[in-house]
């Protein structure tokens, strides 16, 4: 049985940590400030990115560069290992896309490896948390084939729960009228938003303050725990606002008795579009709808 490695996209938001310890291989996706491209957060310290986005500044993303996933994965294939790629969302990036026509043209050119390219249908740590879970089930020495199938029996079950500081952003990505991010703003709502089965990012609900939105994120994974998953851990992940994304984690704590959390930033492709103070809260469930 061949070695194989976990592949993902920048966007799963893992700490650079926790990639080097488990040896994930990161494929990144980049983003622009006018001229200026970054190899994500790679080239830009999280505080700098939100910072710019607060003082006016508008980010552009793009998905990954064909050349640069295909030489990372060639190195993969010649060193005589399998891939397992779990994927950014096709609902939200032609990523997926990219990756999978690579992964075509390589497995004609290597017969003998294997590439699984597995569309997480998961954003930012949501995407995160299925890569942990398909780290976890390689460490255990679960087999190529079978991680690959529990990736797919997974991943519909990842539940995202997100909700932003300022309206205009969504506005800005056609998520919302600009009318209703105006009204929006002076009357104080926020909404509540979730990823669904096709991977888009949908507005749920909508209330009134910051802090009741977050108290509608850790209410919602209430309606959405099963006792089939024990989420040993929880992940949440923020748009440059460590305080509140810290509150969910003690409400999490307090209400389901979760133990273990991984916190991190919000990487510019989604941040870009959701903006700096975005809280998103991920778990596992019975389903997302």
């Amino acid at each position: 049985m061949a070695e194989y490695v976990i592949s993902t996209d920048s966007t799963a938001d893992l700490p650079v940590e926790y990639s080097n310890e488990h040896n994930i291989v990161i494929q990144d996706l980049s983003f622009s400030f006018g001229d200026e491209m970054y190899r994500g957060l790679a080239d830009m310290d999280p505080k700098v990115f939100y910072k710019r986005m607060r003082d006016g500044d508008v980010a552009k993303t793009n998905a990954c560069i064909p050349g640069n996933v295909r030489a990372s994965f060639e190195e993969i294939l010649k060193s005589g290992k399998d891939i397992l790629h779990i994927s950014f969302s096709s609902g939200l990036s032609a990523s997926y896309n990219v990756v999978k026509i690579v992964a075509e043209e390589l497995s004609s050119e290597y017969p003998d490896r294997k590439i699984a390219v597995v569309d997480s249908l998961a954003a930012a740590p949501g995407q995160g948390l299925l890569v942990y879970y398909g780290v976890l089930n390689h460490e255990n020495g679960m087999d190529f084939d079978e991680n690959v199938k529990q990736m797919e029996a997974l991943k519909l079950h990842v539940c995202h729960e997100f909700t932003v500081e300022d309206l205009k952003y969504l506005a800005r990505g056609g998520r919302i009228s600009k009318t209703t991010a105006v009204l929006g703003t002076i009357i104080n709502v926020k909404p509540v938003l979730h990823v669904d089965n096709e991977g888009h990012l949908i507005n749920i609900s909508k209330v009134r303050g910051r802090k009741q939105s977050l108290n509608a994120l850790v209410d919602n994974m209430g309606t959405h725990l099963t006792d089939e998953f024990k989420n040993d851990i929880v992940f949440i992940g923020h748009g440059d606002s460590l305080a509140d994304a810290e509150y969910v984690r003690d409400r999490v704590k307090e209400k389901y008795g979760v133990k273990n959390f991984m916190l991190n930033y919000i990487c510019p492709t989604i941040g870009a579009h959701s903006g700096p103070g975005t809280i998103a809260l991920f778990y596992l469930g019975k389903s997302r709808e």
